[in-house]
């Protein structure tokens, strides 16, 4: 999902799929196209009445168009002064509906664009939300930020600054040179002669741009996931005296995202001034060769002004869009490139399958009997962290799972909401797999505290409902004072309004823990699993999260992660886990008495009176 995407040329495919997103908004594409055409007819009709007004004023026997003679009927168009006020009029008029049709053209382009960012933004954010956690562990979130901002912002580009626009400025062109040509294809020519020089640096400037805005995107992304994970992790690298060189590597990557962005620039610096210098040239043929005309037969040439000032104009329009037209088939395939890291995002295929239609959906609340038949699992391929785990749990009891760190004791819980797949085997809750229930429901079910707790930025009461409207403020605090934790909220500045800041970071690890309980027994799950405090918490807190502990458990089925030897003889069963398999089960006293695996376990780690981290 990380890796970019460095294609010379356009993908098609990819571009094809990004006009999928159009098709809703089908009939605003349509227009932008007729806008494109009505404009490209539109820009060659100044510069054309330019000459007519000064072929007229120099004395030049004219024909008068059409709409001049329908739309002033009484003037006197053979008389110049009334024939040029004639135009002029038309002219002011004529800009105004110009004017307007281009500021429509614009606005629905630019509307069509961000129209479509906001879908693929919301796919795109729909599909991270079900992924699986396992690419959360690969993938670096400044990346998946990168996708979801900064590349679908690009694809706005391809509409607002790309195909439409470009389709409407070549088709300028054309019908410039058309006019061109159908007044004089000798001049036109003649103006021409520079051209492959301009067409030679448009291709020279398009892939030497198109190379650095790959270079300026790479950097970007590496930019974002860089200060992301820094900033988050900003307690270690102050706390490590690591500020230094973590600001050297900043300056490295910093420096390479200027770099590209400079080489980019110097191509402007340069394909701009080649294109004036071109104009220039072009301008100045076009002078020579009618200064000639008129040199060489002075009395049939003598009225070439207004032929020389059309032309000039006509180059304008030509050479304005070619200074911009290169940018812009960049700014389609930067898009495309955008676009295609996108779809990696949206096609990921390690994600949950939507539930089916006939998914199981109980609707009232489950008993709570949770069985493991035979389950293995790895987070890479083949390397097992859970190895033919078998054991069962009775509605309404309490499980104890203890072993060393890295023995696979998260593993368990978290296969049971199906935060991540099993490999083999199977896991059932009331004799049903949870491969088939509704997912909804089955977490709906199942209740999460976890020891390192994470809150969002936002109030208290936010934190705790997760702004679902259905929970009323009046069950919070219900919930709180049921767990002894309403008069630890009051006591904070705002009670249930305080804002807990990213992360939760103006509340100690116990004050987070406690606002977690009340999220789980909100929810009246019929599991819960319970990653246990651990030590590092103040006495009072302690004491506080003890009594939660015994409130959440009572009448439910528990999964504890214990880290207090007062839960783990409170516990109706002891799973002891060792390298990913269950070495022993049993109660407290029964394991002790097996002096096994259990009783080292103990001896080392469940000896001192107080509860000590595992």
């Amino acid at each position: 999902m990380s890796g970019s995407s460095e294609k010379k040329y356009f993908n098609f495919s990819v571009l094809r799929r990004v006009f999928s997103f159009v098709k809703p908004y089908r009939w605003r594409f349509i227009v932008s196209i007729i806008l494109a055409v009505v404009l490209s007819f539109f820009t060659p009709v100044r510069p054309f009445f330019i000459q007519l007004t000064i072929d007229k004023a120099t004395g030049k026997n004219i024909h008068t168009p059409w709409i001049i003679q329908f739309l002033f009927p009484h003037s006197n168009l053979n008389n110049a002064l009334q024939f040029i006020l004639a135009v002029t009029v038309f002219q002011v008029v004529f800009i105004f509906i110009e004017t307007a049709a281009r500021f429509y053209f614009s606005f629905i382009t630019s509307w069509l664009g961000q129209t479509v960012v906001r879908d693929m933004r919301t796919a795109v954010y729909k599909k991270i939300l079900g992924l699986n956690l396992k690419q959360f562990d690969t993938t670096p979130i400044g990346t998946l930020t990168t996708r979801t901002i900064n590349d679908i912002e690009s694809i706005n580009d391809i509409f607002s600054d790309g195909l439409v626009p470009i389709f409407a400025d070549l088709l300028s062109i054309i019908v410039v040179l058309v006019f061109m040509f159908i007044t004089d294809w000798r001049l036109t020519l003649i103006a021409l002669i520079p051209f492959p020089l301009l067409i030679l640096a448009t291709y020279y400037f398009k892939e030497s741009v198109n190379k650095s805005f790959i270079q300026v995107r790479n950097a970007v992304a590496a930019l974002n996931a860089f200060v992301q994970e820094r900033i988050t992790g900003m307690q270690i690298v102050q706390a490590f005296a690591a500020e230094n060189r973590e600001m050297d590597k900043f300056k490295k990557i910093n420096k390479h995202h200027r770099n590209a962005n400079i080489r980019s620039i110097f191509a402007y610096s340069v394909f701009f001034p080649i294109v004036e210098i071109v104009l220039a040239v072009s301008t100045g043929l076009l002078v020579w060769y009618l200064a000639g005309q008129a040199a060489s037969n002075p009395v049939s040439n003598e009225n070439l002004a207004g032929e020389l000032i059309a032309f000039i104009l006509y180059l304008n329009q030509i050479f304005r869009p070619l200074r911009v037209i290169a940018d812009k088939f960049n700014v389609i395939q930067m898009g495309v490139i955008a676009a295609e890291r996108v779809f990696k995002v949206i096609d990921n295929p390690d994600a949950l399958p939507p539930s089916a239609a006939n998914a199981h959906a109980p609707t009232e609340r489950l008993e709570g009997k949770v069985e493991f038949d035979h389950v293995w699992f790895a987070y890479n391929e083949e390397n097992y962290v859970l190895k033919d785990i078998s054991f069962k749990v009775e509605a309404g009891e309490t499980v104890a799972i203890v072993g060393h760190t890295g023995s696979g004791k998260t593993s368990i819980t978290s296969l049971l909401n199906r935060l991540y797949q099993i490999k083999k085997g199977e896991i059932k809750l009331d004799d049903v797999n949870i491969e088939t229930y509704h997912l909804d429901i089955l977490r709906r079910n199942i209740a999460v505290v976890l020891q390192d707790v994470f809150l969002f930025s936002g109030s208290v009461i936010d934190n705790i409902t997760l702004h679902d409207g259905d929970i009323k403020r009046e069950a919070v605090i219900e919930a709180a004072k049921l767990i002894g934790v309403h008069d630890f909220i009051m006591q904070l500045p705002g009670n249930y309004d305080y804002n807990v800041m990213e992360r939760g970071n103006t509340l100690s690890l116990g004050q987070r823990q406690l606002i977690s309980f009340i999220r789980a027994i909100l929810s009246d799950p019929a599991v819960l699993i319970l990653d246990e405090a651990t030590s590092s918490i103040d006495s009072e807190s302690e004491l506080l999260i003890q009594k939660a502990i015994d409130t959440l458990i009572m009448g439910r089925t528990a999964i504890v992660i214990a880290h207090r030897l007062s839960t783990i003889r409170k516990a109706d069963k002891i799973i002891v886990l060792d390298k990913g398999e269950i070495k022993e089960m049993g109660t407290h006293e029964e394991l002790l008495a097996l002096n096994g695996f259990y009783a080292k376990l103990h001896s080392m780690q469940f000896e001192k009176a107080n509860a000590v981290v595992m």
